[in-house]
């Protein structure tokens, strides 16, 4: 019987607390009045006697961790709760306390916070990636709820990260690659510099110790070298604001050797080219001000040409508020300036932790919490979606891109969309139904393609048509997470509906071949057939069947076998052959080994889990499949057939200057799309093209092959592989 912790009868004196909680109490008492104090004092208690005899790896008593993770947030001035939940936080996981013992002693709110950031370690998973995974998703989940649980999570990540030398050399990896792939894009996410700064930094010492300590002492002499340049600019940069009368203070930035190394290989520069720029922050006192500074120091230092950014009017999706330059500075390097107010230099460091009071969903927020509390309930929405956790996680990855691209819709509305999106990102932005019947759209009244990748400051409207669906080459298309998401919720649905009608026709054929019918079969032994399957609907029998995971030859025999008779022997299928009209692509697939078009005599192989791949009949690979004939379907066109095909043509010309234009230009004349062109062999005289090109059927396609033939520079066209 599980046992559960006593808690302690009341809470000793002041005189008897350890140092880092009276550090702690000293902080809180800044901002938090004496009865708060002391209900933080009973946590620590409470916490201290259900970690009684742990030690952390460093050996040190357990409950030192947490009271760190709460001075963490105490630096932030959080309340009372929210420290509260960060000393309890392990207890749930790693002690006997219940959730009945926490909500009697501290309240709801505290049990769910606490229950937010506890992971599921209790819980068996295939893998510790999808332990990680899940426990991932629940924290999101969790934080939409409540956001103050991201903050301890955060909070806890990084106090690990300050101890992370006493664990062994690869739980450093893991939990370092994990910091950096996860927990500090989300803090950057949510506005908070701060963290996400030193989560960085130390997450790349403790992946790329070496790396890191190169770079950290070609920092520290560059600086040295530098300390009286960078004064004189300061100074001439407080002189001149001085004389504009505008409050202000001047702060110098300098780069952590993460940032460096991220420029270094995301930028292919070298160390002194990312170096080669003084850094300066000004901070004055209101917005106006903000545009006075800029005018002031643009009449010091000439600006450098686009590299302007008015953050303020147009704020990051995390919140960001504040004006970028570039100078040219007295040194021959140029000077970067960040011009904000005191209200958004703390926003760009906190984020959604600055000015903290805890804020219900009716009370106002800072912009950093409004945004973040939209991303997250954007979020909670897509994981609905998706039964995988391991999906979802890397949905979350692709939306924690550090920049953004800013995008007005025609009515003058800003989107903020991740780095490189396309203007098929932006339509489902705009809203899932736009996305999914998008057809073109226009940037900056310019017609383009939907994979267009769109620039800040464009203005983008989405042509749609009603008949328009995403296709499964939309997903090479995209780069955001909840455009990912929509379309392949679109395609698995289209997957299912065909395959569940592809499957019936299969299993139809089969039972005919028994002289039988599925219609004929007893509802009592479907129902007990589909229940040791472990079906739950005859829809998913059949959608197995067409996907390759069931042969339905197989499932008829053992449902006439079931009713008690014996099953005939099968006639043979040849010719009751099933028809396809190129519409069921979410259960056909065809095969780029032979690139079968409308009219070509054709054969279906049962590929397991990804369903039928259509040959033809002469493809070379046909022999080796027929030697699995369980899994040849016997399949036919249809009258009427839908789409374009792929094939590929290989061209032999003479080596001329023009000739692949000529060839391209005849293949177009004929009404094909050139997906790809690859020069196969090459000499003075002759050349050997492969062109990869769309065609509806076969008539269309000798209606090309002789276009390209009548071409002097042609002197063979064939079809490949013949």
């Amino acid at each position: 019987m599980a046992t559960t912790a006593v808690l302690p009868d009341k809470t000793p004196a002041e005189a008897q607390l350890p140092a880092y909680v009276r550090a702690l109490e000293q902080q809180l008492s800044v901002y938090l009045p004496t009865d708060q104090v002391l209900r933080v004092r009973r946590a620590f208690f409470v916490g201290a006697a259900a970690h009684e005899g742990q030690t952390r790896k460093s050996g040190e008593p357990y409950i030192t961790h947490p009271v760190a993770v709460a001075s963490i947030l105490a630096d932030l001035g959080l309340d009372a709760e929210t420290i509260i939940a960060a000393i309890l936080h392990d207890t749930l996981e790693d002690t006997q306390l219940t959730r009945e013992q926490l909500e009697t002693e501290f309240g709801p709110a505290v049990v769910e916070l606490v229950d937010g950031v506890t992971k599921l370690d209790k819980v068996r998973f295939r893998s510790r990636q999808e332990a990680a995974a899940e426990s991932f998703r629940k924290m999101l989940l969790a934080m939409a709820r409540d956001l103050r649980v991201i903050l301890i999570k955060l909070a806890d990540r990084l106090h690990n990260m300050r101890t992370l030398g006493s664990m062994e050399p690869e739980s450093r990896r893991r939990i370092a690659r994990e910091t950096l792939d996860i927990y500090a894009p989300i803090a950057q996410r949510l506005g908070m510099n701060r963290f996400k700064s030193e989560l960085q930094d130390l997450g790349f010492r403790a992946l790329y110790p070496d790396r890191h300590r190169v770079i950290a002492e070609r920092i520290r002499a560059v600086l040295g070298n530098r300390r009286e340049a960078m004064a004189r600019i300061e100074t001439a940069l407080n002189a001149r604001l001085e004389a504009e009368h505008i409050p202000h203070r001047v702060v110098s930035r300098i780069k952590s050797p993460y940032s460096i190394y991220s420029k270094m290989a995301g930028e292919h520069k070298s160390f002194a080219q990312v170096m080669d720029v003084y850094g300066f922050r000004v901070v004055v006192d209101s917005v106006p001000h903000c545009y006075h500074a800029l005018g002031a120091v643009h009449g010091l230092y000439k600006p450098l040409d686009g590299r302007f950014k008015d953050f303020i009017a147009i704020p990051k999706a995390n919140g960001y508020q504040s004006l970028h330059t570039g100078l040219f500075g007295p040194f021959g390097a140029p000077i970067e300036i960040q011009i904000r107010t005191e209200e958004m230099d703390a926003v760009a460091e906190r984020g959604v932790a600055a000015h903290w009071a805890y804020k219900s969903e009716s009370t106002p927020a800072n912009s950093a919490q409004s945004r973040a509390r939209e991303w997250v309930s954007n979020l909670v929405d897509r994981q609905t979606q998706m039964p995988s956790s391991l999906e979802f996680i890397e949905n979350v990855k692709v939306d924690l891109f550090p920049d953004e691209v800013y995008l007005f819709t025609p009515k003058g509305a800003i989107l903020a969309l991740p780095r490189n999106a396309t203007a098929l990102d932006f339509a489902y932005f705009v809203h899932t139904d736009v996305g999914s019947h998008a057809v073109a759209a226009r940037a900056d009244k310019k017609l383009v393609p939907l994979r267009t990748r769109l620039t800040s400051g464009q203005t983008v409207e989405i042509v749609t048509a009603p008949s328009a669906a995403p296709s499964p080459q939309w997903l090479d298309w995209v780069v955001s997470g909840r455009a990912r998401t929509a379309i392949r919720q679109h395609l698995k649905r289209l997957q299912h509906e065909d395959a569940v009608d592809f499957g019936h026709r299969m299993l139809d054929r089969a039972m005919d071949a028994l002289d039988v019918s599925l219609e004929s079969i007893p509802h009592e032994v479907l129902d007990r057939y589909l229940a040791e399957q472990k079906y739950k609907r005859l829809e998913e029998l059949l959608a197995d069947i067409a996907l390759g995971n069931r042969v339905a030859d197989t499932v008829a025999q053992v449902l006439v076998a079931a009713q008690g008779e014996h099953p005939h022997a099968a006639r043979p299928h040849s010719s009751e052959k099933i028809l396809i009209s190129g519409a069921e692509r979410g259960v056909l697939s065809f095969g780029n080994c032979c690139h079968p078009v409308p009219g070509d005599e054709i054969m279906g192989y049962l590929s397991a889990g990804k369903g039928i791949v259509v040959h033809r009949v002469e493809c070379p690979n046909m022999p080796e499949l027929r030697k699995s004939p369980e899994r040849c379907i016997e399949i036919a066109w249809a009258k009427e057939v839908q789409g374009d095909y792929k094939i590929e043509l290989r061209i032999e010309v003479a080596n001329k200057p023009g000739v692949l234009a000529q060839v391209a230009a005849a293949i177009a004349d004929a009404g094909s799309n050139i997906e790809n062109v690859e020069y196969k062999e090459r000499d003075l005289m002759t050349a050997t093209m492969l062109f990869t090109i769309e065609v509806r059927n076969r008539k269309h396609l000798a209606d090309v092959m002789r276009g390209v033939r009548r071409l002097q520079v042609v002197t063979a066209v064939r079809r490949y592989p013949v």
